[in-house]
């Protein structure tokens, strides 16, 4: 693709994902004119509504294997890791709402990442669990409820924000301390 089409693409992603969050129904016409291209050049980009979903979803698993390589999963303290991965994760979601409403789960490697991070907790003895599987199950359900709690939750105040609070109850929920 050349570096204009590429600019184009990126544009009306971004604008896709600021007007959709919206508006869940607005158009391609709406969303080019956010991104200021044609209709036409939004069509080109993408071939039907799903396709532009599609792209936005490919889009954001890119951003969380990101986070895996941020947080540096592989290196860093294990429960440090957690943490930043978490911090990460809930700047995605607070700024890329309408595009979490889409994701279903994280892609293979996405999970592959957390049972890594998980398989190093329960090494290093932060967490008594051993099936990283089920931690890392159990770690996006409490994500989702935390990410669902309102911002003046006494919880989130307590223990430093979503990041600490959900870092807090993954380790507990999976005998950590």
């Amino acid at each position: 693709m050349r570096a204009d089409a590429e600019r184009s693409t990126a544009r009306i992603l971004e604008a896709a994902e600021a007007v959709l969050a919206d508006d869940p129904n607005a158009s391609l016409e709406r969303i080019g004119d956010a991104a200021g291209v044609a209709r036409a050049t939004v069509h080109r980009r993408f071939s039907s509504r799903q396709a532009l979903l599609d792209a936005l979803s490919e889009r954001l698993n890119e951003r969380y294997l990101l986070v895996i390589e941020q947080a540096s999963v592989r290196t860093a303290p294990p429960v440090l890791a957690l943490h930043r991965v978490s911090e990460i994760v809930f700047e995605l979601k607070m700024s890329h709402r309408f595009t979490i409403t889409l994701a279903s789960a994280p892609s293979r490697e996405v999970q592959d990442g957390l049972d890594l991070l998980f398989t190093r907790l329960h090494a290093a003895g932060a967490i008594t669990a051993a099936g990283p599987a089920w931690c890392r199950r159990v770690y996006l359900a409490l994500m989702n409820e935390v990410y669902l709690l309102p911002d003046d939750a006494p919880e989130l105040a307590e223990a430093g924000g979503r990041a600490g609070l959900l870092v807090r109850t993954v380790l507990g929920a999976l005998g950590g301390r």
